[in-house]
């Protein structure tokens, strides 16, 4: 397989890197990490590589090949936690999460906070607030559980769920105030 000559590089080098260039800023990872990434999947994927012979076919193959590891690359920074994470800021500045919360204005803002989610979920239409304190329940209860508790079919909790959370969305989207101006003003 004569794929990787130094002509093919050359030729695809500067797509890979502009395509690069516009995924990294949304994935989180360096966009010649994303580089290398497609040549290693071009290199593995052996006889499913693009046909040399056809122009458009390894232009489409690589921005699909970007696409796909960017993907990779988001799901797997939320996958992945780092070490001491909420535990130490490592620019100097008091850490979020529950330490912040032993602060009076990070536990003052956690409690509204709260109660804005409560006062929000309450105020959703149908069984969304009874399914929402369910699925958020410190029981941990499965689907078949919340499906026998609500009597509703087990099938129709993720469509049902869906909706509330999509409702919840806008309902806390309306609520929430326009960030301020970011720099300085003129």
């Amino acid at each position: 397989m004569d794929l990787l000559k130094a002509d093919y590089v050359d030729k695809l080098g500067p797509l890979l890197s502009a395509e690069a260039a516009a995924e990294a800023p949304g994935t989180g990872v360096d966009a010649a990490d994303l580089e290398q990434a497609v040549w290693v999947r071009l290199l593995e994927s052996g006889r499913h590589a693009p046909d040399p012979a056809e122009p458009a076919e390894p232009a489409r193959w690589l921005r699909r090949a970007v696409r796909a590891e960017a993907r990779l690359a988001r799901r797997r920074a939320r996958r992945e936690v780092p070490y001491g994470h909420g535990r130490h800021s490592t620019d100097g500045s008091t850490p979020a999460g529950p330490a912040a919360a032993a602060e009076p204005e990070g536990a003052l803002l956690h409690g509204e906070e709260n109660r804005a989610l409560r006062s929000a979920v309450a105020r959703l239409p149908g069984r969304c607030p009874e399914l929402m304190k369910a699925l958020l329940s410190p029981r941990d209860l499965t689907y078949r559980e919340i499906a026998g508790e609500l009597g509703i079919s087990q099938g129709s909790l993720g469509p049902v769920r869906s909706r509330c959370l999509g409702c919840l969305r806008r309902m806390l989207a309306a609520e929430v105030a326009a960030p301020g101006l970011r720099g300085k003003e003129r």
